[in-house]
């Protein structure tokens, strides 16, 4: 008896063993036109193997490159698409840069940041101060949802003129609207679940 730990892997195991036994054989037959009349009939199998695969775009296109791949690289049959190459598969995908830099202030996000630096870039005075008041708002409410207590003015002014490096400033007399903490929708999913858990356990009680 043969195990299948004893066997070579599979490259692709979803079209299981027979199929790539059969591309094997096709490795085998010298006669072209006989290779060509086998992968076409391999081709046809695999679809009926894989049917979510035609969701995919260029369904017939994917279905010749894992013959290739299955061969690994080896079989010389007629393809209706490019015949692909082994390192063009086994290449690795560029690295994704990570942001560089870390942010000071995180809880405002970097939404905020970007519109503190387009709102520094105002040159209209009047404009400029309108724009300081309604990002000192929204710095303000940012604030408040990550932080439980309750936040002096002044600490929104400094960090909005440290953030826009001395071009938003506080107008002459500004306030700033008046906020309370803004319980998260986590906090008020459990709350209202705490009172209606604690309403049933009284309701259930058994008068005697």
């Amino acid at each position: 008896m043969e195990y299948n730990t004893e066997r070579k892997d599979l490259i692709l195991p979803e079209y299981g063993r027979s199929v790539h036994q059969m591309v094997d054989y096709l490795l085998k037959v010298e006669d072209q036109e006989e290779r060509n009349t086998g992968a076409r009939a391999v081709i046809k199998l695999m679809g009926q193997l894989n049917p979510q695969l035609r969701d995919l775009e260029d369904y017939n296109h994917k279905l010749w490159d894992h013959l290739f791949i299955m061969s690994n690289f080896l079989l010389e049959v007629d393809s209706p698409y490019p015949i692909p190459n082994k390192e063009e598969f086994q290449s690795k995908p560029n690295k994704v840069e990570y942001p560089k830099g870390v942010q000071k202030y995180r809880h405002y996000g970097k939404v905020i940041t970007t519109i503190i630096k387009e709102a520094a870039k105002e040159e209209d005075p009047d404009q400029k101060e309108s724009l300081a008041i309604m990002v000192g708002n929204l710095m303000k409410k940012t604030y408040l949802q990550w932080n439980k207590n309750t936040v002096d003015d002044v600490v929104i002014w400094n960090h909005l003129l440290e953030l826009s490096e001395g071009k938003l400033t506080r107008p002459e007399g500004a306030m700033l609207d008046e906020m309370k903490h803004i319980v998260s929708q986590n906090e008020n999913t459990n709350t209202n679940h705490n009172k209606r858990r604690n309403s049933g356990k009284h309701k259930s009680k058994k008068r005697y």
